[in-house]
């Protein structure tokens, strides 16, 4: 049996600490940035929505580029130097895109800082599951995932007093601010253990996982899974104003509720996904209450203000207890059959279905959950469900494979 993972709410394992840290930090300044943004660079600057979202774009890309050669730099070099790297370069970009006057200079400020954070992020998803181990691996994603969301939701507040005080001086003290924590995020991890390295093997491809097809398919499944976030952030935000009675302020309540859900349970409701077969049948539960909650969430066009605000509750809260039911599910299966000494390049190649849903899943969401409406609704919580009910044989198809190659995988 895993040894308990925290003791009154703190990682037991020093490790884990400075990691569970270094996270908070990060996503402490993200937060604050990310409130206020977008509103600084259009009322403050001058430019455009336009121009904003075409830079932010870039950034995008940016990061779906960066994201398997940075892990499987990590696996050759070093896990913890590389992420020491990419963390310096991420604080020391952090601030410079709030001097941006330009579009096109905006766009580069922002790709170089997408290329730093999205690269650290992939070397760190390697580095958890190296020092995650005895069955913690899914667990410590799950507290950490609590984690990061109690930071994004403290760092809201400094952000909201920027937008209170609307003066250009407080939006760049956002962004510094944001540099300051990233900056400590950096520095916490020269205090993780030094982790060996393990150089390409002769004859093995740069990027063997490209090769791995059946680490591929399940890449894929859970990367499709996660089109419920953004049907959740984008489709329902606007199914609310197009379709609804209620007030667009709902938008605000119900990612509070959300926030609060994920750091109050979402360790809890992860802990039987911690094997590749488990994390199948998680995502399936999972699935079954997303679709649910969508269900719900599509009948609030049928009533009046106050009918349509219980039934996105009710259906937000739904979707939310499948949300991180069906996160445990997506990281037992792409930690589970990633060889150990190659987790930071099977990791980043992971977090590309979640990058290239960023750049597709809002249209899709817009068609299902404005354009159809109602109907929408109902439609995408059968594909939710068929998405993960494809995922019990491919997971025992790719268990398969391992033991056939006897490929060393990660132990959950």
């Amino acid at each position: 049996m895993a040894e308990p993972l925290t003791r009154r709410g703190i990682p037991i394992d020093r490790d884990l600490r400075i990691l569970a840290l270094g996270s908070f930090a990060n996503r402490f300044g993200a937060g604050a940035v990310m409130t206020t943004s977008a509103l600084y660079f259009t009322r403050q600057v001058g430019f455009t929505a336009t121009q904003v979202a075409l830079a932010m774009s870039v950034s995008a890309v940016v990061g779906i580029v960066v994201q398997m050669p940075a892990g499987q730099l990590g696996d050759i070099r070093g896990p913890r130097e590389v992420l020491m790297m990419f963390m310096t370069g991420a604080a020391l970009f952090s601030a410079p895109p709030v001097f941006a006057r330009t579009p096109w200079m905006l766009a580069l400020l922002l790709g170089l800082l997408a290329a730093f954070e999205r690269s650290a992020g992939a070397v760190n998803q390697g580095v958890i599951a190296q020092l995650a181990t005895g069955g913690r691996g899914v667990l410590f994603k799950a507290y950490l995932r609590a984690v990061t969301n109690t930071a994004l939701g403290l760092g809201s507040v400094f952000g909201g007093a920027a937008l209170i005080i609307d003066e250009t001086w407080a939006y760049v003290a956002v962004f510094f601010l944001n540099a300051v924590f990233t900056g400590f995020a950096a520095w916490n991890t020269t205090r993780l253990p030094h982790l060996p390295a393990h150089p390409r093997e002769e004859g093995e491809p740069r990027l063997a996982v490209l090769r791995d097809v059946p680490y591929v398919v399940i890449a894929a499944i859970t990367g499709l899974f996660s089109l419920h976030f953004f049907v959740m952030e984008l489709g329902l935000a606007l199914y609310i104003s197009k379709h609804t009675e209620a007030p667009t302020v709902m938008v605000a309540v119900l990612l509070i509720i959300n926030t609060a859900m994920v750091a109050l349970f979402q360790v809890r409701l992860s802990r039987r996904a911690d094997s590749v077969e488990a994390g199948a049948r998680a995502l399936v539960r999972g699935a079954c209450w997303i679709a649910g909650g969508f269900a719900v969430v599509g009948l609030a066009d049928r009533g009046g203000a106050w009918f349509a605000v219980a039934a996105l509750v009710a259906g937000s809260l739904v979707h939310v207890v499948g949300e991180m039911i069906g996160s445990g599910g997506q990281w037992g299966l792409q930690m589970g059959l990633a060889p150990h000494e190659r987790q930071g390049q099977y990791q980043g190649f992971a977090g590309l279905g979640f990058s290239i849903m960023a750049v597709i899943g809002p249209p899709i969401v817009t068609f299902f959950c404005v354009d159809q409406g109602e109907r929408g609704w109902y439609m995408l919580a059968g594909i939710m469900v068929g998405i993960a009910l494809v995922s019990v044989p491919a997971a025992r198809w790719a268990l398969a494979s391992r033991a056939r190659y006897g490929v060393t995988t990660h132990s959950g």
